[in-house]
Order: C-alpha cells, then structure tokens, then sequence
C-alpha cells in the first residue's frame, strides 16, 4: 500500500468530514448542559405518556413562576425539564401546581448548578484541553529528541498536534450537529470523553512515529517518504488490532450500557475511530509533507 502516494486524498477526506462540523459549530455552537451554563433540570416520571397539550401545560407552570424554560423533552412517559435556577421552595411549588393540572407523577431527579459555578467549569475544562496539548507537544519532543536527521524531534510533536486537534474537531463538530439536530446536551462526561481521546489519539501516532525513529536509525533518511510508508504499513496490523477491541468493547457498553453514558460512549467510538485514521493517514503524511518543504526551501 504505498499511503503517503495518496496522502493528499487522505487530507482531502478528513476535512470533508472537519467542515460540515465546523460550520455547525459556527452556526449553532454546542448544546451546554446546565453544569456549563447554570440552571436546574428536573426529571419527572408520568403513570402515562403525556401529550403535547400537557407539555405546554407543564410549560406554563414555570412560566407561571418566572422560570424560563429552555427545553423539554420526553422519552416515554419520562419528562425531561431544563430550566433556569429552581430554588427548593420554588420547586415544591412547581411539583404542586403540575400536580393540580397534569395529575400524579413521581420526580426522579432535581439539580441545580449556579452559572457561576457553571462557567468555571467551563473555564476549567477548556485549560485541561489546553494543558493537555502543550504537555504532549513538550513530551514528544524530548522523547524523540535522539531521532535521526532529515527530520527533527519538534515535527513530530507538532504533527501529533495537528492530528490531535483532528481528533477534537471532528467530534465537536459532531456533537453540534447532534445538539442542534437531537437535543444532544455536552456535560462534564464529555470533557471526559474529550481528554480520554486525545490520550488514545496521541498513543496511537507515537506507536507510528517510534517505528518511524527506528527505521530512520537503520536505514537512514535519503527516502524520507519510503521510510514513513514502510513504517506506517509495519505498524498498521497492530493499530487496527488496539483500535478494533476497544470498538467491540464500547459498541458493548453502548447496547448494554443505558441511556446514562449513551453519548459519552458514542463519543468514545467516534474518538477512537477518528484517532486511528488520523494517527495513520494525518500524522505521519504530515511529516512527509513538512519534509518536503524543507528540502524545496532548501533547493532554493
């Protein structure tokens, strides 16, 4: 398989699938859940599904009360209602009104999270992502800091990088088609599901680049790409193998898991899916085309 011949298709492919969720982040952003933005969400569980009247009753209800509702959505006979901050008096005087109009029902769960609270989680979460990065940018390089001219330790941090932030926006950007199209809600699990990815992501490419670093101390680095491409097709099995049983592990929890971890366990398997195409068909591709620039600029 000569991959680093068709590696400008491979590029091609990755930002045909980056765009559309670009745009959708760009348009419509994420669906924060209240740990991001603050409010309260309640679950409240009906002897019966409810119809569409009753939810603009059950509506109305809070609305009553000066509580801004931002979504309701039903699963069966399951409510749920997410709003702006409920107090726990506010939130006796809610059940009982929606008690007197819709009839008996059973509240399952109540939270609140003050937006405060809800944007240093935020905050919080956007330094893990950017603390993380610089981490593995600095890790790489002194890890391979003994490589073997053509190319330098700081490419290959870099490249990791770039493969990373692939990982990463192709998941946001689905998780923003998913919110605005599904209602899908982005809470602390998927930060989780984030930072458990770009670890996969990276471990996967450094796996590629060792044998890279290896084959460039045996052979040398007059075929820069020829060295890639073999290292790439050395390590393929082995990367398909990791990736495969931690799949078949996930679409496990996924059937069996319930609706609880659903989404994050969806965004594991597009996480580990993206982060194995890309630590094969991105990363390494990448440090062939860098090293042609250089050998261009340097003919010049």
């Amino acid at each position: 398989m000569n991959i680093i011949g068709k590696k400008y298709w491979y590029f091609l492919f990755s930002l045909i699938i980056i765009i559309p969720g670009i745009i959708s982040l760009v348009l419509f952003g994420l669906n924060l859940s209240i740990e991001f933005t603050g409010g309260s969400r309640l679950t409240l569980s009906f002897p019966k599904e409810i119809s569409s009247n009753q939810i603009s009753v059950l509506k109305s209800v809070f609305e009553q009360n000066k509580i801004k509702v931002a979504t309701i959505e039903k699963s069966g006979n399951t409510v749920f209602v997410r709003s702006g901050p409920v107090d726990e008096k506010q939130d006796i005087l809610i059940t009982g009104e929606i008690k007197n109009k819709l009839g008996n029902f059973e509240q399952q769960s109540y939270e609140t999270v003050g937006p405060t609270i809800g944007l240093e989680t935020l905050r919080n979460a956007v330094y893990a992502l950017i603390v993380a990065s610089i981490l593995i940018v600095l890790y790489i390089t002194w890890s391979f800091r003994s490589v073997p001219k053509p190319t330098s330790s700081l490419r290959f941090g870099v490249c990791a990088i770039i493969a990373l932030i692939h990982d990463v926006l192709v998941l946001l950007g689905l998780f923003s088609i998913f919110g605005h199209f599904f209602g899908v809600e982005v809470d602390s699990l998927f930060v989780t599901a984030v930072l458990t990815v770009i670890g996969f992501s990276v471990h996967d490419t450094i796996v590629v680049f060792d044998r890279i670093r290896e084959n460039l101390k045996r052979v040398g680095g007059e075929n820069f790409s020829e060295v890639v491409n073999d290292s790439i097709l050395q390590t393929l099995d082995r990367s398909l193998n990791t990736s495969l049983t931690v799949i078949l592990v996930l679409f496990a929890l996924l059937i069996f898991g319930g609706d609880s971890i659903k989404w994050f366990v969806v965004a594991l398997l597009i996480g580990v899916t993206s982060g194995t195409y890309s630590s094969i068909f991105n990363a390494s591709p990448l440090l062939v085309v860098w090293q042609d620039l250089i050998q261009k600029r340097a003919k010049k």
